[in-house]
């Protein structure tokens, strides 16, 4: 079993940056590939980015060359530095740890860039 907290969502202005932390615990080195959704009002929740356990990372093309997704040196934690905010990413933002066992999520942050 893996649980995840994550932290870092906030208000921010148009051009502005975040850095949300996903932080897992529990059974941590069965997970193979950590992901960041999002999912707005009245839409489906949306792949956004993942690192995998060797560290390859895939982005969604909205979102390449803005945003980073990162593990820190302990490992237990994921993060995604978003910059240039635009008012439309406003959403709940998930992350999503995936092992052999089956996928997990966290309860998710609200981040809200104003126009």
């Amino acid at each position: 079993q893996v649980q995840l907290v994550e932290s870092g969502g906030n208000l921010v202005q148009a051009g502005g940056s975040l850095r949300l932390s996903c932080a897992a615990s529990g059974s941590i080195f069965s997970i193979d590939v950590v992901g960041w959704y999002r999912q707005a009002s009245g839409k489906q929740r949306e792949l956004v980015a993942h690192i995998t356990r060797g560290g390859s990372t895939n982005y969604a093309d909205s979102v390449k060359g803005r945003f980073t997704i990162s593990r820190g040196h302990a490992k237990n934690t994921v993060y995604l530095q978003m910059n240039s905010l635009k008012p439309e990413e406003t959403a709940v933002y998930y992350c999503k740890a995936m092992d052999g066992s089956g996928d997990y999520w966290g309860q998710g942050t609200q981040v809200t860039v104003s126009s």
